[in-house]
């Protein structure tokens, strides 16, 4: 499955009164895992930001006026995304402001983010598995464990790499498969064949878990079930251990 965590940064709060997208920030994740592959762009506005949308994100009229415009980027942008899920905070906000971006360019293929990729708002999923606490980025980061140390003013392409830890944390944490030659390679360093288990190798120990350690488990198993709408296989097979 390929999903896409998305932020953004805007001149102000909302579109209908003419704010503009200036920076836009988008990680690539495959199967659960991070590939590496990103798209990053601050964008010129061709309106001043408000004061306070600066005092959030650090980025002055001055330091855009050499940017390119969101037309001159949008079919790479488009390219990127397409087909993925995106992974949004707030989706609602980034969503209102790209399709307000889209609706200016003469000619686009496309007029709607949400009909070219499907979005899932981490923000009520938040809410849901946190009722009553708060549930911003910062908040899920100290709940979670996720380092947002760099985080001193909000930047798109940071805080999507931060919701990608975040969203991982929230529904399982990131498990990695291997397959193939990658498991061969981790086996005996060569890539090679295989390491063979000795027959006489002592006994491997088995460690019974307590009361506390069965209750934290079954807590687990539950906010994965909630978060992935029913979708857990552990439940789903009636395995308790």
């Amino acid at each position: 499955m390929r999903q896409i965590v998305l932020d953004t940064e805007t001149t102000g709060l909302s579109p209908s009164e003419g704010h503009r997208v200036i920076e836009i920030g988008a990680v690539e994740l495959l199967n659960r895992r991070l590939t590496g592959k990103h798209f990053h762009h601050y964008l010129q506005p061709d309106r001043p930001i408000d004061p306070g949308a600066e005092e959030v994100h650090g980025i002055s009229n001055e330091f855009l006026a050499d940017k390119p415009r969101f037309g001159d980027v949008a079919a790479e942008f488009l390219e990127f995304i397409a087909g993925a899920e995106l992974v949004i905070h707030n989706a609602a906000f980034d969503i209102g402001f790209l399709n307000a971006e889209l609706a200016r360019l003469e000619n686009s293929e496309c007029e709607r983010i949400d009909a070219l990729c499907s979005v899932l708002d981490t923000l009520p999923m938040a809410r849901r598995m946190h009722p009553g606490q708060r549930n911003t980025l910062d908040a899920l980061c100290r709940r979670y464990g996720v380092d947002n140390s760099g985080r001193s003013l909000h930047g798109a392409l940071l805080d999507a790499q931060i919701l990608a830890d975040v969203y991982l944390a929230m529904t399982g944490g990131q498990v990695t498969l291997l397959l193939g030659d990658e498991a061969n390679a981790a086996h005996d360093g060569d890539g090679s064949q295989p390491m063979r288990v000795r027959a006489d190798r002592p006994a491997l120990p088995v460690t019974t878990p307590t009361e506390a350690e069965m209750l934290a488990h079954m807590a687990r198993l539950a906010a994965i079930d909630k978060a992935s709408g029913g979708r857990c296989l552990w439940l789903a097979g009636g395995d308790d251990s």
